[in-house]
């Protein structure tokens, strides 16, 4: 079995432990490369490369449970303290960067990384260059109608207004072959959870990620979102989430839609998400995916095993008609 997961930070971080569960014989994390905030946009200005955090976090997932894999996943994750240059930059963040210099090319880097992590899969940049996310947005005039123009991931994320629309600069970008390829050789795909805007969205936005989703065989399922974020998806509905993907990649074709079912409880809501869905060729599938605290209280995180279990009971079962 194998898995490729679209996604990006800590929700792709999340759905690669889940991943991992399922006892995949091979997990493939392609990666969004526009992150522009705190270290990787520190190392994306001084040296031009692709944006390193998101992939370090998904190399982090992918390590081996054992000694040696767990002691380079802390490692990856290792902030340094202090106040002077180095204050704040992950020390993934500087390994990947300097391998990317050493061995000519940043795939070249992360799979040596995988190497020395002993890793479940392989981490793949969607993009083989850094991209920008340039968004538009309603709500910043007094006049609701007006629509801002507002760039980089950072910005779109914590914008105090509504975001209708994004695209990626530069715009004729492509999609790595080995993303396309990773695609094709699944036997299950997932995209999301995540930001809506910065994280998942972005890999439909390059029409060789879409393209592929709708030629392989895999089955294909989109993870939503426990709950809006504040800033980008404020006051989003879930049906909202499912018409923006259909809204930014109009051809997209999916299999399923997996919802934890106590974020939708009322049968108009269903009913509203369940029409959405069908708008990507998808059924919706309820699960219990949340994760509890130490207290026993639910918090807005998804649990990997309860994941883990909910991807394992899709793939398993019969494909519901469509």
């Amino acid at each position: 079995m194998k898995i490729t997961s679209l996604g990006g930070g800590h929700g792709l971080y999340q759905t690669l432990v889940a991943a991992r569960l399922c006892a995949a014989d091979h997990i493939s994390a392609i990666v969004t490369v526009a992150d522009d905030g705190g270290s990787s946009g520190r190392i994306r200005r001084e040296l031009g490369i692709i944006p390193p955090g998101d992939l370090r976090m998904a190399l982090s997932a992918l390590a081996r449970d054992d000694e040696h894999g767990q002691m380079w996943a802390t490692t990856l994750q290792h902030r340094f303290g202090g106040s002077g240059a180095l204050a704040g930059h992950a020390v993934g963040n500087l390994l990947i960067a300097g391998l990317t210099s050493v061995l000519g090319s940043e795939q070249a880097a992360l799979d040596a990384v995988a190497e020395l992590t002993s890793s479940h899969g392989r981490v793949i940049p969607m993009c083989d260059q850094p991209l920008e996310i340039e968004a538009d947005v309603a709500g910043l005039d007094d006049d609701p109608r007006i629509m801002r123009t507002v760039r980089g991931q950072v910005a779109v994320a914590t914008t105090p207004g509504t975001v209708r629309r994004v695209r990626l600069i530069p715009e004729k970008s492509t999609a790595s072959p080995a993303a396309v390829a990773a695609i094709h050789d699944a036997d299950l795909v997932t995209l999301g959870p995540g930001s809506w805007f910065s994280s998942v969205i972005p890999h439909l936005l390059l029409p060789g990620i879409v393209d592929a989703l709708n030629e392989t065989s895999a089955l294909k399922v989109v993870v939503l979102n426990l709950s809006a974020e504040p800033g980008e998806t404020q006051g989003f509905s879930s049906e909202r989430h499912l018409h923006m993907l259909s809204q930014h990649a109009p051809t997209l074709r999916i299999d399923q839609i997996l919802v934890d079912e106590d974020s939708i409880t009322t049968t108009s809501e269903r009913g509203y998400v369940e029409r959405a869905a069908r708008a990507l060729g998808a059924v919706v599938v309820y699960a219990d995916l949340r994760e509890a605290d130490e207290t026993g209280s639910m918090t807005n995180r998804h649990e990997p095993s309860k994941m883990g279990a909910a991807m394992m009971a899709m793939y398993q079962s019969p494909r519901p008609e469509q």
